[in-house]
């Protein structure tokens, strides 16, 4: 039972000997498959927004028999408990929790996501000075680094001071190479194992957009981390920009071609975020992405399978069979506008316009992936509580409906990356 409580596989057992990040040794077993079967695969990275995907991604991973990544960003997970209401290390209990009651043996990889100065939306919209917010960044780090985490995304490349500029690449690289020093003082004075690196950001608000930046950022990091005795400290991920945004389903596949092709010249893969409800994730693994995030679209999953619930609810409410409804969407719906976090997604005019007054589809749409942020709301939960227990009386097994939509969602991604029975390949001579 220790080995499943402790997420620990034979990648990881392997990793540990050769003494390199787990991470690391998984990027470079898929390429060895890649060249020998002219086959290239895509990590599937989810992030965690609530207790329901993390259970929906290892029943979801269980059942393709494929690796899985979890990436938390510090809004999710975070030392104060973030809006999940976990901190680094009840995240990963409840992973090694969940993992042993499915006895899911496969490689979990857990990481942060984002990790950098004003990455925290209450840091940014209250103005941290960047010492306040970057010692939180280090603390942050840490906390990850007890808990267990594999992968770090380091990436400061917001400041909140420089308003409509990007940061000068000079200045991303030398608070890249603050973080990483930190990170590796704190590692190897706690007797911690080596960890894997994830650099850059693929936002709109500045960094490694442009594909000459992208190729200064890489040749002076390398330069910055051998003058700063790291000669063996390399991220495995660089976050490319392809074409994807929280706004945009298009995955630029030539782009993307370039940037992997630059990547790989300094021993990196490239990583995408904002993958969701992408028109063509086939074309990931075809173009050579190592790995991609996934999230807000499981939020909007679990938001429609709950009004599914609701629907039913509502029929067994109008044919006397329940006394109280729980008036899911109704609380979803004043507790994502309460949180005002949905504004963080307004474009343009919708600004300066009430709510009320939006389209109803733009409405929607705000108040879906705004759920990821109160999911863990006392209200949410009680009508939540109240829902599955008007189902269960009469048979309907609630959190396996809702179970079901976010896995079919996730399957889809485990497909068309080639993930499905990659377990099995990857444990093909490793003893």
């Amino acid at each position: 039972m220790k080995k499943i409580y402790s997420l620990d596989s034979t990648l990881r057992s392997v990793a540990r000997r050769k003494h390199m990040p787990v991470m690391d040794l998984l990027l470079h077993r898929i390429s060895e498959f890649s060249s020998h079967s002219a086959r290239n695969y895509t990590l599937f990275a989810v992030c965690p927004n609530s207790v329901a995907v993390i259970r929906a991604a290892l029943r979801a991973a269980k059942r393709a028999n494929a690796p899985l990544n979890f990436a938390a960003t510090l809004n999710q997970v975070d030392v104060d408990g973030g809006y999940t209401g976990f901190t680094q290390r009840e995240f990963v209990k409840l992973i090694r929790q969940e993992a042993a009651a499915i006895n899911f043996t496969g490689p979990v990889i857990i990481a942060v996501d984002h990790g950098g100065p004003w990455l925290r939306d209450n840091q940014r919209t209250a103005g941290w000075p960047y010492e306040k917010t970057m010692k939180w960044v280090k603390k942050s780090f840490e906390a990850a680094l007890l808990a267990g985490y594999d992968l770090l995304h380091v990436d400061p490349t917001i400041d909140i001071t420089m308003t409509g500029s990007s940061m000068p690449v000079d200045l991303v690289i030398s608070r890249t190479i603050e973080l990483i020093d930190h990170i590796e003082g704190f590692r190897k004075k706690m007797g911690i194992g080596p960890v894997a690196y994830e650099v850059g950001t693929e936002e709109v608000h500045g960094g490694l957009a442009d594909m000459t930046v992208f190729t200064g950022f890489l040749r002076g990091l390398k330069s910055w981390l051998q003058k700063s005795g790291y000669k063996q400290v390399w991220p495995c991920f660089i976050v490319g920009k392809v074409g994807t945004d929280l706004h945009t389903t298009v995955f630029d596949s030539d782009i993307a071609a370039k940037l992997v092709s630059e990547a790989h010249r300094y021993g990196s893969w490239i990583k995408g975020h904002y993958t969701d409800n992408v028109d063509n994730p086939e074309a990931y693994p075809i173009s050579g992405m190592g790995a991609a995030n996934v999230g807000p679209e499981f939020t909007e999953s679990e938001y429609e399978a709950l009004i599914e619930l609701e629907n039913i609810e509502s029929q067994l409410f109008s044919g006397g069979k329940i006394p109280r409804k729980s008036k899911m969407k109704q609380v979803l719906w004043q507790t994502v506008l309460q949180s005002n976090r949905w504004q963080k997604w307004l474009k343009g005019d919708e600004i300066i316009i009430p709510f009320e007054r939006l389209d109803m589809r733009r409405q929607e749409w705000l108040i879906k992936t705004g759920c990821r942020y109160i999911w863990a709301n006392p209200e949410v939960q009680s009508a939540r509580m109240r829902l599955y227990q008007n189902l269960s009386v009469h048979g309907i097994r609630a959190d396996d409906i809702v179970m079901t939509a976010i896995e079919k969602k996730m399957h889809k991604y485990f497909t068309v990356f080639n993930l499905v029975d990659l377990n099995e390949i990857l444990q093909q001579g490793m003893q």
